[in-house]
């Protein structure tokens, strides 16, 4: 019966080899978008790779868990997803949450923080110049952006000025940056729900799992 040990076994094992693939798309996708020079920053690479081995050992975890019966295993494998059912719950609804005003604001904080290398792939990916405008002048040190994309240049300017923002004919990044943190927003806030919710699956099933006792054993001790 589908409430039985080996049910639970099983629908537990695939959950985790569903988590298993997951975390290999992840560390996958972040290889390649090194490999690709679409994604130049090591911290936006190495936070990738982190989530996906971090998913990958939860998941290895809950495997050995359910074939071994092993009860350790399956308590810390319960406490772990509990503990990222809350955060990632949180940060789910917090990503629906965020206004046009709040994007903004954290466009604003992370051009701030990042490196040359990322405001580099902003530009080149989004075909933009710059954070709210074009030009470096009177802006302060954390706002300032690297040389822009060569397509932002006009064809009858052959210097590099425009590179720097005195002719250049693209657009601030904000309104597109703006757009991808809209659409990336709504999408991880629906696909951290959809996941949440996975966790909750895998909690109940390794509690259950955990209760019940395998039918082998009780052949044998009989």
């Amino acid at each position: 019966m589908c409430g039985g040990f080996t049910c639970t076994k099983n629908s537990l094992i695939g959950l985790n080899i569903l988590y298993m693939v997951v975390a290999f798309l992840l560390i996958g996708v972040a290889t390649y978008g090194k490999t690709s020079s679409i994604i130049t920053s090591i911290n936006v690479v190495g936070g990738i790779v982190a989530c996906g081995v971090f998913l990958l050992f939860i998941a290895v975890m809950g495997i050995m868990g359910a074939m071994k019966h092993h009860q350790v295993l399956l308590f810390f494998y319960m406490m772990v997803l509990f503990l990222l059912f809350l955060v990632q719950f949180s940060v789910a609804c917090a990503c629906l949450a965020v206004n046009k005003e709040q994007q903004q604001a954290l466009a604003a904080a992370g051009w701030q923080v990042s490196n040359n290398d990322t405001k580099t792939d902003a530009q080149n990916n989004f075909e933009c110049c710059g954070f709210n405008v074009t030009s470096n002048a009177n802006l302060t040190l954390n706002m300032l952006h690297p040389p822009c994309p060569k397509q932002c240049c006009a064809a009858n300017d052959p210097s590099d000025q425009c590179c720097m923002g005195a002719s250049c004919e693209c657009q601030p990044c904000l309104a597109k940056v703006g757009d991808a943190i809209n659409s990336g927003l709504r999408a991880s806030g629906g696909v951290g729900l959809f996941f949440s919710f996975t966790e909750v699956i895998g909690f109940i099933l390794a509690f259950r799992h955990r209760r019940q006792a395998d039918p082998d054993r009780v052949q044998v001790l009989e």
